[in-house]
């Protein structure tokens, strides 16, 4: 069911619009499983153009984005071995650690970095370029369910050491948000329930109603 739209002053066409978007909002769910049908490139410069569009407080557009595919995937994925191996000491358990990490980015066809760059200005809070680059990707995975697509973000410890930013090219200063897996779904979308806005809300010098 629809949420609620002040029909009375808004256009029909406006009224369309709306419902696409929360129903757009409320139907999107984070898709783990992809098979190997690899999308067309120009859909996900698309998803990423969506991601350009995300609001960013002083306009400082700190988001950074990494497209790979085929063997570019292989490569995080040795990336991600080596850090996971160097954190055991003990080489049986290091070489599964290994194992399990090398193929990580081959779970879609498109695995999507996105990183933070902030802003070297010291008025400008490195919370809010986060805060700029986690939307950017909310916008990503609105757009891919927008144009059919399954995707999910994952991070995890990997992706926030210091190898993985340097792999990117990523400064000192920023850090790796995660990566937006991307593909086309080999699962059905799992049910998903969230608590009622009336637990998370509390409404000050306005009726809710």
């Amino acid at each position: 069911m629809a949420l609620p739209f002040d029909t009375a002053t808004a256009s029909p066409d406006a009224t369309l619009a709306a419902d696409a978007v929360l129903a757009t909002l409320r139907n999107r769910r984070s898709i783990g499983k992809m098979t190997g049908e690899v999308p067309d490139s120009l859909l996900i410069r698309q998803i990423i153009e969506a991601a350009t569009w995300a609001p960013n407080h002083h306009l400082t557009e700190p988001w950074r984005f990494f497209v790979l595919k085929g063997d570019a995937r292989g490569e995080l994925g040795e990336v991600m071995a080596s850090i996971a191996a160097a954190r055991e000491s003990d080489p049986a358990a290091a070489r599964q650690a290994a194992e399990r990490a090398v193929t990580k980015p081959l779970r879609a066809p498109y695995v999507i970095a996105v990183g933070v760059e902030p802003s070297p200005d010291p008025s400008v809070p490195p919370i809010e370029e986060i805060a700029a680059g986690s939307a950017a990707v909310q916008n990503m995975l609105l757009a891919a369910h927008a144009l059919g697509l399954a995707a999910i973000w994952r991070s995890g410890w990997i992706a926030f050491e210091p190898e993985v930013r340097e792999y990117f090219g990523i400064s000192p200063r920023g850090m790796m948000l995660g990566f937006v897996y991307v593909g086309y779904a080999a699962m059905q979308p799992p049910f998903r329930q969230r608590r009622s806005v009336d637990e998370v809300t509390e409404w000050r010098g306005i009726a809710s109603g």
